[in-house]
């Protein structure tokens, strides 16, 4: 059987901001600056925090990450939902239609985010000469088998493939928690008909 390491990285709440919201947050003209790359070639955290107000409370320091998007988009854990007061769905990146909104806060302006909230869907990225080594394409599904003590099985695990991705699985902090799982830990896949297995390495 093949198999194949992949890295998890552990994703903490962060923001994608637009241009447009980048102006009005930190300033006319404003520029993101690149604190360090990320795991996916092409993405940064920058050195930009911004504080999250929903109806329950706020959370400051939520890090944004470039470069500059399309549309905001704010990622939570389920946890983090709590508390500030809003109910934001599972959704794969970028599918925004249907989410709710909240106010963000800059050291030059606030913007009101009328959607855009949501929690990540877990999901393995891979480029498409890794899609077609292992037979899966894009917007497939695959499952995570965890071993160990805190062990289980991570299910609907959604398979995304574009030729900028690196071979990476994204989880959130409290999918991460409650595996025991480390940032970039390497685990092993194991390919088995139309299912992937991912099991941590030893």
């Amino acid at each position: 059987m093949e198999t194949f390491n992949v890295p998890v990285g552990i994703s903490n709440r962060h923001i994608h901001l637009s241009q447009e919201h980048i102006e009005a947050l930190f300033g006319a003209g404003y520029s993101l600056n690149k604190m360090k790359d990320l795991s996916q070639p092409g993405q940064y955290a920058s050195e930009e925090t911004v504080t999250l107000i929903g109806p329950k409370g706020k959370i400051p320091g939520v890090r944004v990450l470039g470069p500059a998007r399309k549309n905001s988009q704010v990622e939570l854990s389920s946890t983090d939902t709590f508390k500030i007061g809003v109910r934001p769905p599972v959704r794969d990146s970028g599918k925004i239609e249907g989410t709710p909104g909240l106010e963000i806060q800059g050291p030059k302006g606030q913007v009101h985010l009328d959607k855009g909230v949501i929690i990540a869907a877990r999901h393995l990225h891979m480029n498409p000469e890794d899609g077609k080594k292992y037979s899966l394409k894009d917007g497939d599904y695959v499952s995570a088998i965890i071993p160990g003590p805190r062990g289980g099985v991570l299910d609907q695990v959604l398979v995304r493939i574009n030729p900028d991705y690196a071979l990476d699985l994204h989880v959130d902090t409290d999918e991460g928690n409650a595996f025991g799982l480390v940032n970039g830990q390497e685990l092993e896949v194991y390919s088995n008909n139309q299912r992937i297995y991912l099991q941590s390495a030893r």
